[in-house]
This record gives C-alpha cells, sequence and structure tokens, in this order.
C-alpha cells in the first residue's frame, strides 16, 4: 500500500471508528461487537505507525495520553463560568419564578429542567470542528489547561464535522457509577485507599500531570451549554442541547421543556424517581429560562445567573452549625477535614462530625467555620456536609486555609506533609507517625483483618499515647495490670481485652495478610494469595515471578508485597509477631461450588440479620461461590434484608433487584 492508498483508507477507518464511537458511547445503541471494533481500531494504529506523517490529533488511537506536563497552564475563559444558586424546597422553586416574572412583567416563561450532574465543570473549545483547549472551572474566569487529559475521555469527540467557526461546549465530566464502584473495588484488593465519591475520583483524575495515568481511567463527559461561539445563533437553551446532541456530543438523557413553575416541580419529582436508572451521580435538578433573550434581560448578581437555578434533592438532610474543622490522620497518612457540628439528629442517630473530604471540596463549596451547613446521610454512609446556607452566614467569617490551618505540618506528628494530586489530598510523610500507627492498629485488629473484640478507638489511642504499644506485635505483650490503670479500664474489662487478643493468634491466613497492612493488598486480594501460598512463610519466600502467577496478582502488587517482606522492619516485625505466639491457620483446599443459588452471584447485604453477622453471613455465600460488594448495582443479583434496612432497600427496588428477607436467605443457605 502507497501513502495515498494509505490516506484513503487511514480516513475510511476514521470515519468508522468515530461513527461506532458516537454510536457506543453517545447514543447507548452499538451496531458492531466489541471484538470487530478492536480489528478496525487495530488496523488503524498499524496503518499509522506504518505511514507516521498521516498521524493527526484527531485520530480515535490519539487518547492514551502523552509525557506528562510539569503543570497546567491557565485558560481565561472568553465568557465566564458562573455558578448556581441552590435551593432545597419546592417554594424556594416557587419564589425564583416570582422573581424572574417580576423582572419580566406580562411576558410569558417557559423552563427548561435538566438533571444536576455531580461532576467536574469543564470547558472545551473547537475551532473550524478541531477540539483546541479543555479547561476545567477554576474561579469562573480562569481554569486549568487540562486538554491532554480531556482527550483521554472516550465520549468527548476529538473534532466536531459541522460544527461552528468557534464553538465552546460546556458540561461535567464524571465517572460513571458503575465504573466508580469497579475502581475502588480495585483499589481496595490492591489496598490503595478508594476514592470518597465519584466526583473526587473525577477531579484527582483530571488534576493528573501525566495523561496515560488518565487515559487508564473509564471517565465520561456530559454537555449541557456553550460558551462562546461564532458563525452560529440560538434563540433557546432547547436549541442548545438540541445542537449539542446532533454534534456528536452527549447530552442528558433526560431534560424537559416546562410551560409553568409548578411542570418544573413535577417533572424534578420525576428525575429523582429516574435517579438510581442514571449512569452518573445527580444531587438535584436545574432549572433554567428557555428564552436566550430573557436570559439577557435577567442578567446575573455578582456570581450566579438570574436566569437558572439548581434545585437539591433532599435525600436525608438535616441543617446545623459548624462549631470547628479538625483534621484526621489517615493510616497511609492522609489528612482528612471533619465538620464538628451542632448535634443535629438525622436518619435515626444523632450526626456531631461529618467528612468534608478534602481541600478541594472545602473551598468549592466555600465551606467556613460558622456557618450554617446542610448534612446529608443518603444511605448508610458516613454524613458528609453538602453545602452551605450562605444567608445564614456570620459576620467576620472568613474562607477556610487548610495549610495555614494545621501550620503546614502534620497535625498529630508535626512532620512534613506533601499533596498528593490524585487524592486532591494532603499525605504526612513521617512513617512513624503516632496517628498512623493508631489507625494501623485499628485496620489489624478489625474485623475485616484479625477480628480483635473490644480495641475500640479510645483504647488504642490510649496505649499509643502512653507507649505502651509501638507497633502491632506489642499487643500480644500487654497485661492486666498495664490496662487495668487505662481510662474506663477496670480489671474486668481488661482481662477480656488480653483474652480477645490471645484468641486472634489462630486466626484464617487472609486476615493476617490483609491486617499486616501491605500496600496494594485489600481483602480481596489477601483471600486469593492465602489459598494460593496457603502458608505465610510461602508468601512471604516468593519472588515477584511466582507471586504473579496468583490469581488477580500484577506486577505493581507482586512487588509491593515483595519489598514488604524483605523490608528489615518488617522482617523484625514477623518475628516478633511469631515469638508471640500468632500462627495463622493455613486455608482448606476446597474446589469452588459450580452449582447452587449463590455460585457466580452478586450479593449484597442491608441491614441486621438475627442468625448471622454481616461478615458470617458474607463469608457463608463465599463459601457457596458467590460474590459479596457493598453497593446495589445494576449487576447486583440478590439483596439480602436484615432488620432496619436502610436505603439500599429502595434503590434494589427501583433497579428491580431480587431481595431477599432472612428467612428466604435461611433457605437458599
Amino acid at each position: 500500500m502507497n501513502q495515498a492508498e494509505a490516506r484513503t483508507r487511514i480516513e475510511q477507518l476514521r470515519k468508522e471508528l468515530n461513527r461506532h464511537n458516537r454510536l457506543y458511547y453517545v447514543e447507548a445503541r452499538p451496531e458492531i461487537s466489541d471484538r470487530e471494533y478492536d480489528r478496525l481500531y487495530r488496523e488503524l494504529q498499524d496503518l499509522e505507525a506504518q505511514f507516521p506523517a498521516l498521524v493527526t490529533s484527531d485520530s480515535p488511537t490519539q487518547r492514551v495520553g502523552g509525557e506528562p506536563l510539569k503543570e497546567f497552564a491557565p485558560v481565561r475563559h472568553a465568557v465566564p463560568m458562573m455558578s448556581l444558586d441552590n435551593t432545597y424546597t419546592f417554594d424556594e422553586l416557587r419564589e425564583f419564578d416570582a422573581r424572574v416574572r417580576k423582572l419580566l412583567p406580562g411576558e410569558s416563561v417557559e423552563y427548561i429542567l435538566e438533571p444536576k450532574v455531580d461532576g467536574v465543570s469543564v470547558s472545551i473549545r473547537y475551532e473550524q470542528g478541531a477540539l483546541i483547549v479543555g479547561a476545567t472551572r477554576g474561579d469562573g474566569a480562569t481554569g486549568d489547561n487540562i486538554t491532554a487529559n480531556i482527550k483521554t475521555v472516550r465520549n468527548i469527540p476529538l473534532s466536531a464535522p459541522g460544527a461552528p467557526e468557534v464553538f465552546e461546549v460546556r458540561g461535567e465530566a464524571y465517572l460513571p457509577v458503575d465504573a466508580f464502584r469497579k475502581l475502588n473495588a480495585q483499589r481496595e484488593t490492591e489496598g490503595e485507599e478508594p476514592f470518597a465519591n465519584p466526583r473526587n475520583a473525577t477531579a484527582g483524575s483530571l488534576k493528573q500531570l501525566d495523561s496515560r495515568v488518565v487515559a487508564r481511567r473509564p471517565l465520561a463527559a456530559v454537555f449541557y451549554a456553550v460558551g462562546e461561539t461564532r458563525g452560529i445563533a440560538f434563540t433557546q437553551h432547547a436549541e442548545v442541547l438540541e445542537k449539542l446532541r446532533s454534534l456528536g456530543f452527549p447530552t442528558p438523557q433526560h431534560w424537559w421543556r416546562c410551560r409553568d413553575i409548578e411542570e418544573v416541580i413535577a417533572r424534578a419529582q420525576e428525575l429523582e424517581k429516574l435517579e438510581a436508572t442514571l449512569p452518573y451521580e445527580i444531587d438535584g435538578a436545574v432549572v433554567k429560562v428557555n428564552n436566550l433573550d430573557q436570559w439577557k434581560r435577567l442578567g446575573t448578581t455578582a456570581k450566579a445567573p438570574r436566569f437558572a437555578i439548581a434545585f437539591k434533592y433532599a435525600h436525608e438532610q438535616a441543617q446545623t452549625r459548624l462549631t470547628a474543622i479538625t483534621i484526621q490522620v489517615g493510616r497511609t497518612g492522609t489528612l482528612t477535614p471533619v465538620a464538628e457540628l451542632e448535634p443535629v439528629p438525622l436518619a435515626g442517630s444523632t450526626i456531631a462530625r461529618a467528612t468534608l473530604h478534602n481541600e478541594e471540596e472545602i473551598r468549592r463549596k466555600d465551606i467556613r467555620i460558622g456557618d450554617t451547613v446542610i448534612v446529608e446521610k443518603a444511605g448508610e454512609v458516613i454524613p458528609a456536609v453538602v453545602g452551605v446556607v450562605a444567608e445564614n452566614r456570620p459576620p467576620g467569617a472568613v474562607p477556610f486555609d487548610f495549610v495555614k490551618h494545621i501550620q503546614g505540618k502534620c497535625p498529630a506528628c508535626g512532620g512534613p506533609i506533601h499533596r498528593d494530586p490524585e487524592f486532591v489530598a494532603w499525605r504526612c510523610e513521617n512513617r512513624s507517625c503516632p496517628a498512623q500507627l493508631k489507625r494501623a492498629i485499628e485496620h489489624y485488629v478489625g474485623r475485616r483483618a484479625m477480628d480483635i473484640e473490644n480495641l475500640g478507638e479510645v483504647l488504642i489511642n490510649q496505649l499509643v499515647d502512653r507507649g505502651l504499644v509501638k507497633d502491632i506485635a506489642d499487643l500480644y505483650a500487654l497485661g492486666v495490670e498495664q490496662l487495668a490503670g487505662l481510662e474506663r479500664m477496670a480489671e474486668k474489662s481488661a482481662s477480656n481485652v488480653v483474652n480477645a487478643i490471645g484468641g486472634s493468634r489462630h486466626r484464617e491466613l487472609w486476615r493476617l495478610v490483609h491486617g499486616l497492612g501491605i500496600l496494594h493488598v485489600g481483602e480481596g486480594a489477601a483471600r486469593k494469595l492465602a489459598d494460593h501460598f496457603r502458608s505465610l512463610e510461602a508468601l512471604a519466600g516468593a519472588d515477584i515471578e511466582t507471586l504473579q502467577r496468583a490469581e488477580d496478582v500484577g506486577p505493581v502488587m507482586a512487588q509491593s508485597i515483595h519489598d514488604f517482606f524483605r523490608n528489615p522492619r518488617n522482617q523484625a516485625l514477623l518475628k516478633r509477631l511469631a515469638q508471640a505466639g500468632v500462627r495463622p491457620v493455613e486455608p482448606e483446599s476446597r474446589a469452588e461450588p459450580q452449582e447452587g443459588p449463590f455460585a457466580g452471584k452478586t450479593v449484597v447485604i442491608t441491614g441486621t440479620l438475627s442468625q448471622y453477622s454481616r461478615e458470617e453471613a458474607q463469608e457463608e455465600i463465599r463459601k457457596r461461590g458467590g460474590r459479596v460488594t457493598d453497593s446495589v448495582s445494576k449487576k447486583t443479583d440478590y439483596l439480602v434484608v436484615g432488620a432496619d434496612a436502610g436505603s439500599k432497600l429502595a434503590k434494589a427496588q427501583k433497579l428491580g433487584v431480587s431481595v431477599l428477607d432472612e428467612a428466604a436467605f435461611l433457605k437458599m443457605l
């Protein structure tokens, strides 16, 4: 094939692949199999390798990412990216409507209602149909140039044939709900810290300086607005949405024209019922005036447009005052901000603390000490601060400065800290940090590790603070006399703790492997390693090649395990554990069941069972070839429901997942 023939074939392949990308990622109606798509893709790769002069930036092969950047360059938005004011009740929506009509006396007003996607705002500029630059929202006037990362997102077109001369599209980058669960399950299996939520995972991904890392994340985007445009004019917002879709941009699955505010309210309720079926997380609806000429006359305030507003779904929410922000240090050194709250009843319990996730979330939501905040407990999760009631802000409340608050050092040990861009988080660099030791002990004694009862956070804090425990092996040297003198620790309680620690000397092998806290080795990986190697000695002595023969152990995990067992500090710890009599029980050989109601099924458990603890029930399912997960999704086969079931039950019912009460579960066992 000569160059002219190659050019013709390359153009044909790109056109065909772009068409199939749109059918798959935007319209959700693929026409060919993954195998056939891969065949076309490989043919294009081979031709581009043979004729490198024909490679262009908009080729489907150019989504793999390039060399890492040193920093992100700033991008000035030609049209500012404004944030929206929030409402939380239907009456507040009616008040918004009244304000709009007051500013447009006697005029007919039509609204558009769209889902409020909980992602990361992005703006992408096309010129002559070619993707020129992708940027974050930033402060609304200036964002970061993340073009290299944007190009790795597969449902964002690299070119938009038929687009106007200048066409700036705006929307949200997000991590699909199912992809987020898989990513976190993989991270937990590898012993890495899971992301707090899909939005944080997306933000951390887009802030990677190495676009090759981003290319491995299944990010997506949805578009619902335009910025600067040349060569096209719109009169209605509905026209914008229709034009975006016609050009191949993914747009919201559901949006509605509404004749008045009462229809807006009805559609908002309808959207909330569809929430569990959407590929992205939403935290409400966005209401916009449809007529763009009315947008101009309604204008904006200093920070938000008057022609649009966000309606936040209540889920399970309450308002209270944020009295302080404290910083917790995790097992891996992550510094997590926590809101200290005036106690408030929420979802059947009293809430006095809630997570603030990280520095960026505090800045994005402009959370300040003294604010009245909205706390949400959506399902069986840790409560989180989801917003601020700005009109109740006290005079003198200042923006929260994370680094200044902790004086630029670890609040637990005073050691140096560094910023981890992947998690948009700060970490303590001191491996001897007492806070990290406390969390490491909590991990070791936890139910999913060595399962040692009566060793709670308060007692662990005292043991470390008083120097009684300097590593996990020291637990086995504790005596009743040492413990009985501690706060809230009588002789009987001290005896129970010592007995519980002693009883852990002969736990299953996987529990010890998990409890050791090896980087990249979570509970799932620990189980598979124990089943494969069958003894701690065999695992500790394995070389990297041998380690990779175990199921789901790749090069990164193998290297981490190898390094752990060859670290002199860890070798000394293992020797001391053995001297303390810690002898893990080696797994029995058993064939995985090929038949039965749980074989090959994905099961979630919610609520309290009378016959089994949660962990025991999970183990019974695993013995029968089932897979246990924590989140309900479309791929869940069964939800086992005990007493006081949470929101997982409602979600399972929405998705049509089979629900088993305890009697039905016991019968299946």
